[in-house]
């Protein structure tokens, strides 16, 4: 069953073109359900069964795993029968009936304009760190751009003249987005003094790097915005994509075309963009309950 494993995975990478962090997930869930299947001395994908595969689910519910995970490993189970099925590996799919959880969407944690303001002024732009910093936060709001975008972007993605990024999404697409006035100030600031002093003698396409002259990690990029979210005494839970997220809710609220917001975020379905639009009703929601004479 492993082999079977390993030529799904080669083929949601090779001919769905799933990016390396989604074929890690696939890959554990797989693991997690394998490892089950040994320990019930279940050893050949025949004879899986319908109960098997819910007896499993449960299981992951009892140890405590959340909804949302446990809809994420049927989604994967359901994914890799299907594809035994089609390559006539098993005669019937066993995940077939198999319903997912009815989840909740959560609605991810947004900033609100003002908070944005002053997260963006808390870097130092009397220092090469701050104004990279700067730069790298103001592109990030500008654009939407998921934080493994940002940090892979290189120095012939830029557009400096028109105002334009090219970005490489899930499944490595490529989408055009355009950014403003204020990052564009903060990139060219951080072009000029921060990266030639970060670079020395050494050469990198790379656009954000550390001081050392290599790329910027995820984990660096991560830091880098709780310190200053810290700075800002902004008291709300803060995630790596909370640029990405207040970016979607703001523009949406301002009037945006939802259609233009899922090409920006370069989503597949428009279903994912709509999450922020609920964002935003729940916030005209508070508003009016807080300023209505009768709420």
């Amino acid at each position: 069953m492993v082999e079977l494993v390993e030529e799904f995975i080669s083929y949601l990478s090779v001919e769905r073109g799933l990016a390396d962090n989604t074929l890690i997930s696939y890959k554990r869930d797989l693991g997690r359900f394998l490892g089950y299947l040994k320990s019930r001395r279940i050893l050949s994908i025949d004879n899986v069964t319908r109960q098997l595969i819910t007896s499993f689910m449960l299981g992951e519910k009892d140890r405590g795993l959340s909804a949302n995970s446990i809809s994420r490993e049927l989604a994967c189970l359901k994914s890799f029968f299907k594809f035994l099925t089609r390559e006539n590996r098993i005669k019937e799919d066993a995940t077939s009936v198999i319903e997912s959880p009815k989840l909740w969407k959560k609605l991810p944690f947004t900033l609100s304009i003002e908070e944005v303001a002053k997260l963006l002024t808390m870097p130092n732009l009397r220092d090469l760190i701050g104004m990279r910093d700067r730069a790298s936060m103001e592109l990030m709001y500008a654009t939407g751009m998921r934080v493994s975008e940002l940090i892979n972007l290189k120095m012939d993605d830029l557009n400096m003249d028109v105002g334009f990024v090219r970005c490489f999404g899930k499944g490595n697409k490529e989408r055009i987005v355009p950014f403003g006035k204020k990052a564009k100030e903060g990139i060219l600031r951080y072009l000029d003094k921060s990266r030639p002093a970060f670079l020395k003698k050494r050469i990198s396409n790379f656009l954000f790097l550390t001081r050392r002259g290599r790329p910027m990690s995820r984990q660096a990029f991560w830091k880098t915005i709780k310190k200053y979210t810290r700075q800002a005494r902004i008291k709300k839970e803060i995630t790596p994509h909370s640029l990405r997220h207040s970016f979607a809710t703001h523009i949406l609220e301002r009037g945006a075309d939802l259609r233009v917001v899922q090409e920006m975020l370069g989503h597949s379905d428009i279903s994912t963009t709509q999450i922020y639009t609920h964002v935003s009703r729940d916030r005209l929601k508070s508003i009016h309950k807080r300023f209505h004479p009768r709420p």
